[in-house]
């Protein structure tokens, strides 16, 4: 298969906010998309997520029409709905036992050898997760940001058993088809940009667990101070507090140095359903 190819036949797993945006930047480049989800809730609210997506883009000129890009996607529950697609992308909760599971299936019902099966990771190996197939050449990580279609970076993240031809039809992808930046990480736990950023936003936590500042201060530090467009507990609400702490968790398991270990504060919020802008609350009520 030529590397320049394009791919036309999308599958996403999952439909939370990371899998409905990317679901939605596939659709809008013209790719027939089938997006799958664990139970039929849990894809009507990713069918609704993604269509108020769509209809503020066109409302705002982006797109000339949200059901002419619906209509390029497919919803369902069956994974054998993902038997055709030339690539698939796992875009599940940062649970490394839930994400080998979906690895392992989509090898067995994955029809073509030459599909990419690729995963939207924040921090989890891709080594571990292309072991669980029989294909682990055709396996790497892209990761993309949230909000999916505003953010342009994703980064590539190959294993060591990555073929260099599965790397460069992916960049294409991310680059030509979707017109997004692509670039490129070790498959180290965190990647690039997670490996700088949560250790920063752990350390703005434990600066307002031992009651150093308040949360209002920390952030509006950080946005007048330094320029950032938000501040490090704002952004960890809008990440999720519960895939926050995953990170964190993935980060320090891999290196074992103590600035990447979620703080108690973040262990405690996430017990109690605090996980920011998804549950409504988090460092901030919303």
């Amino acid at each position: 298969m030529s590397e320049q190819a394009t791919i036309d036949a999308v599958g996403v797993v999952g439909c939370g906010l990371m899998g409905s945006g990317i679901a939605e930047v596939c659709a809008r480049a013209g790719m027939n998309t089938v997006v799958v989800e664990s139970t039929a809730s849990a894809m009507r609210a990713g069918r609704e997520r993604l269509g108020r997506s769509l209809l503020r883009a066109e409302q705002k000129g982006r797109i000339p029409s949200a059901d002419q890009v619906l209509d390029r996607i497919s919803f369902g529950t069956d994974f054998d709905a993902l038997a055709d697609r030339e690539l698939v992308i796992e875009a599940i909760a940062e649970d490394e036992a839930a994400k080998t599971s979906v690895f392992t299936l989509l090898d067995r019902i994955v029809d073509s050898p030459d599909t990419i099966l690729a995963s939207n990771t924040s921090s989890i190996p891709i080594m571990k997760l292309a072991v669980a197939t029989q294909r682990p050449r055709q396996v790497l990580g892209i990761h993309f940001f949230n909000p999916v279609p505003v953010l342009s970076l994703v980064e590539l993240v190959p294993s060591l058993l990555t073929a260099d031809e599965v790397t460069s039809r992916s960049r294409a992808l991310v680059e030509t088809q979707l017109g997004k930046h692509a670039i490129m990480a070790q498959d180290r736990a965190g990647f690039v940009v997670n490996a700088l950023l949560i250790p920063f936003i752990l350390s703005a936590i434990r600066m307002l667990e031992s009651g150093y500042a308040t949360a209002e201060d920390i952030d509006e530090g950080l946005v007048r101070g330094c320029a950032h467009p938000q501040g490090p507990l704002a952004l960890a609400d809008l990440i999720g507090l519960d895939t926050t702490a995953a990170v964190a968790q993935s980060l320090y398991e891999e290196f074992k140095e103590p600035l990447y270990a979620p703080p108690p504060l973040l262990a405690r919020m996430v017990d109690a359903g605090l996980l920011g802008r998804k549950s409504g609350h988090g460092f901030y009520q919303y």
